[in-house]
């Protein structure tokens, strides 16, 4: 073996810090698991209430003591639960309890939790269209995807859309209080729909998507919102939905996954009327990688790569921008649609949200 072939030298305190680092990795992987389990067992809200043992735990359920021991223990572990030796107990802090049990905080997290655990799920379908320079459409996934989605976003959305985003575009509010009418592409089970249409009892909405299965959850969500007068659901893809003359379009955290986002962009640019605006919101990323390099980034680049990513090339043109897309590469996908105006007028740890005008 020649000096050019030779192997570098292994620094072993560098080897054994990253072979830590990776059980880490698999204990968080494991733990969003048992999040899902703890969120869907009700073990979180029955902490809420104070301090168990596993067996008031698997009491409180109707579940098994051994399962509540070993999750316990494994949710302590990982610093989501605290443990008291002496008594035997264990206690959900009221941050963690905010967290994973409160559906109105803003922090509230089993949806992230549960549309990881799916994406994961599907894991074979993706290493398939890997291999075949193929995708994997939203609709292929388990629905845990669509779900976790819902839940995850909508915490978000109730936080911010009607007190910031939506007062952040210019002369939006009044059209809306007065009665505009409006389109939300891409709506999924239509939370960001139905919000809308609960703080605007004046403007009519319609939200398309096209997965029919979403769609037909998204009417049941308007139906029970008591808005299903004033909210009409149908099923269309980003570059044919019908209508004109729209005062509103939105666009919430699904432009990066559209395999014809340029496309969709032109559809939109005719859709709306002349004066109108659309609201484009995607997750927050910089337009380098290294801006991305960082926890949130880290999260989105592992669902662009398993996600959303494979949807986009399961559909026509599959341009693929993935979920980090960055503000430059939105701008070039609306001016190319014709667009002329674009800023970027909100942000929150997890969003960035586009005005977009013609």
């Amino acid at each position: 073996m020649t000096d050019l072939q030779q192997a570098p030298p292994i620094d072993v305190d560098k080897l054994m810090a990253f072979v830590f680092k990776a059980v880490d990795e698999v204990g968080a992987t494991l733990n969003t698991a048992l999040v899902v389990l703890g969120d869907k067992l009700g073990y979180y809200t029955t902490m809420a209430g104070g301090p168990v043992t596993p067996l008031e735990l698997a009491e409180a359920t109707g579940t098994g003591e051994p399962y509540a021991r070993e999750w316990l223990n494994a949710q302590s572990a990982c610093g989501y639960v605290s443990y008291e030796a002496t008594s035997g107990r264990y206690t959900l802090p009221p941050e963690q309890a905010s967290a994973l049990t409160d559906q109105g905080s803003p922090a509230y997290l089993p949806g992230f939790f549960q549309i990881a655990l799916g994406t994961v799920h599907d894991l074979d379908g993706v290493l398939a269209a890997a291999r075949s320079h193929a995708g994997l459409g939203w609709h292929d996934h388990h629905s845990d995807v669509h779900d976790g989605c819902e839940r995850f976003f909508r915490t978000m959305y109730n936080a911010h859309l009607v007190g910031e985003w939506l007062p952040a575009l210019d002369g939006v509010v009044d059209k809306l209080e007065r009665g505009a009418k409006a389109a939300d592409v891409g709506c999924g089970h239509g939370a960001s729909t139905v919000i809308m249409a609960q703080a605007f009892e004046h403007s009519t909405f319609t939200g398309f998507d096209y997965h029919e299965a979403s769609i037909a959850t998204a009417r049941q969500r308007a139906v029970d919102a008591g808005v299903g007068d004033r909210v009409r659901f149908e099923t269309a893809a980003s570059t044919v939905f019908p209508g004109t003359g729209y005062d509103l379009i939105t666009t919430f955290d699904a432009l990066h996954d559209m395999g014809d986002p340029v496309g969709a962009a032109r559809h939109v640019h005719d859709a709306l009327a002349p004066d109108g605006t659309w609201m484009v919101v995607e997750p927050v990323a910089g337009d380098t990688v290294s801006d991305n390099l960082n926890p949130v980034g880290r999260a989105y680049y592992g669902f662009s790569t398993l996600l959303c990513t494979p949807s986009s090339l399961a559909q026509d043109v599959g341009l693929a921008l993935g979920t980090q897309a960055g503000p430059a590469r939105i701008r070039d996908v609306v001016t190319s649609a014709g667009f002329t105006r674009f800023a970027s007028v909100a942000e929150t740890p997890f969003n960035r949200v586009f005005e977009i005008q013609p």
